[in-house]
């Protein structure tokens, strides 16, 4: 039976890509069944569109600017993205590049089946700057190399959930941040294609 992914996305979709090249070239027996989006120039769309995928873009924008109480805003939010989720009947749901916390309303109701990928080693620069943080502790001598990881995405914390895979990405002496970040996304690419395969031969 092929197995369903469902990927958020909120940028390039460069991960989102090496998936959809996986799945056609055999390496991972899933069919991503859904792909959304929560900013309106993400070119994961257009990536998904390319592969014949259904793709939906929502926002948070209009959820604040509609209730005074942004935690309600976000939470009825993260159940109407849930909703949406659900529809595409997922095995996993893939954060591929999702830059979006997601509260329990959304995580209670895909247990153990959310996954998100990210630019560090477990415990070292979570959030949205991870590169950019490595780079700056490299550059003050704090750290040596960089790192990828998969990880379960159980709670509202910031990508610090169970860990799933990790891989360590030296940093080389004539790097400059953008050869660290090319080499950083290829480790990512593989990394998360092998742990979604991994995953889904264990449900």
């Amino acid at each position: 039976m092929t197995r369903r992914l469902v990927v958020l996305a909120s940028g390039s979709g460069t991960n989102l890509q090496a998936l959809i090249d996986a799945v056609e070239a055999g390496r991972l027996g899933a069919e991503v069944t859904r792909v959304i989006v929560n900013r309106r120039g993400a070119q994961a769309r257009r990536r998904a569109r390319q592969a014949g995928i259904p793709e939906e873009c929502r926002l948070l924008g209009p959820y604040l600017q509609s209730a005074p109480d942004r935690v309600a805003a976000r939470r009825r939010y993260d159940a109407d993205l849930a909703g949406a989720v659900a529809a595409g009947q997922p095995d996993l749901v893939v954060l591929a590049g999702w830059m979006h916390l997601l509260s329990t309303v959304f995580l209670d109701r895909f247990p153990e089946r959310v996954v998100n990928l990210h630019p560090a080693l477990p415990g070292t620069f979570p959030g949205a700057n991870a590169i950019e943080d490595t780079w700056t502790a490299y550059r003050a001598g704090v750290i040596a190399s960089a790192g990828v990881m998969v990880h379960y995405v159980v709670d509202e914390g910031v990508d610090d959930g169970p860990v799933i895979a990790a891989e360590e990405v030296p940093i080389l002496q004539e790097d400059t941040i953008h050869t660290l970040t090319e080499r950083i996304h290829r480790v990512e690419h593989r990394l998360l294609v092998d742990s979604v395969a991994t995953l889904l031969e264990g449900h």
